[in-house]
């Protein structure tokens, strides 16, 4: 006959590991980063583009808990050309809130704010909005995502808005 009492030790044992709440990370500090990046645009006359992006970024969270508010700058840095007659999207800089939910090991959170478009015929100005995840490698270096999506009204030549979408990864240095 089996003796099953090691097997039901072990299993208390995974189980009740499992069940232990995770640290919590502490988010309060600043930050800065580089991001790299895919962005896409559509705007008027069914012109559209695709291209690759990079950027930097430089914030301050604070963790209140389970919850973490946050300030954040971000540069942009792109070469999207829509069509001949529309322009190209060169550049934008961002201005954003970011508020989110600590799970442990990783912070989710939501993002709004403001994006200056850079064109090579105008700039404007508009909310941006997204959603992003972030996680801890290490004690200072956190790698994040994002993606955002800004809705301009005058960035090109021809009467319409210029809609863009940015997914970046990021890696970021925790002082």
């Amino acid at each position: 006959m089996m003796d099953w009492k090691p097997r039901w030790a072990l299993i208390v044992a995974m189980t009740v590991t499992c069940a232990t709440p995770a640290m919590a990370e502490d988010w309060t500090g600043a930050y800065a980063g580089f991001s790299f990046g895919y962005a896409e645009a559509s705007g008027p006359d069914s012109s559209s583009g695709d291209t690759g992006s990079f950027g930097a970024h430089i914030g301050f969270d604070q963790d209140f808990g389970n919850f973490v508010l946050g300030g954040e700058l971000e540069y942009n840095r792109l070469s999207l050309n829509l069509s001949e007659n529309q322009g190209s999207l060169d550049s934008m800089s961002l201005v954003k809130l970011r508020g989110g939910y600590d799970f442990g090991n990783a912070l989710g959170y939501v993002v709004v704010g403001a994006a200056r478009a850079e064109t090579s015929t105008d700039s404007d100005t508009a909310a941006v909005y997204g959603i992003g995840v972030a996680y801890p490698i290490g004690e200072n270096l956190v790698i994040s995502g994002e993606a955002l999506r800004q809705n301009f009204d005058d960035a090109t030549r021809s009467e319409g808005g210029l809609g863009t979408n940015v997914f970046n990864l990021r890696t970021t240095f925790r002082f």
